[in-house]
């Protein structure tokens, strides 16, 4: 056995990331402390990937057969962020699996070139009527492969 810790995570620059886009922080995503609560972050997490994959034309939330359900993630905090700050989240794909993504996640606060949190999560895609796994479609994966 090592005498040594495991490392800690460590904030990642903006160059990490392989598509941005500008988040709003509302009024109700601050808690009692002052700052944007941590659940808020999972919400973003999944609001900045799956806007980019609808803006994309790959995701279609509403119609498509094929719909992606969340069972794994995770984040970690290095700067508080607030509102009225506009954040800014960087995505980039980790993993393509046959059925399965693991999507990573950098939030920064505006301008900022360092995240103050980071995380991950890993959608498996599934048939929307019979909620099984299905392989990634075409359009989705070739999509995915730009953000790797």
């Amino acid at each position: 056995m090592s005498d040594q810790a495991p490392s800690r995570p460590q904030p990642e620059p903006r160059s990490a990331y392989k598509a941005v886009r500008t988040i709003t922080t509302r009024w109700m995503d601050n808690d009692a402390y002052g700052h944007v609560n941590n659940v808020v972050y999972y919400s973003w997490f999944d609001t900045v990937v799956n806007a980019h994959l609808i803006e994309q034309g790959v995701l279609d939330i509403h119609q498509g057969q094929t719909i992606g359900l969340v069972i794994e993630t995770q984040c970690n905090y290095f700067s508080a962020l607030a509102f009225p700050q506009i954040v800014e989240g960087g995505i980039r794909v980790a993993r393509i699996g046959t059925s399965s993504v693991r999507y990573e996640v950098g939030l920064f606060a505006q301008g900022e070139p360092m995240t103050a949190a980071k995380g991950h999560f890993v959608h498996v895609y599934v048939d929307r009527a019979t909620r099984r796994p299905v392989p990634l479609p075409a359009p989705l994966k070739s999509l995915l492969e730009t953000l790797t």
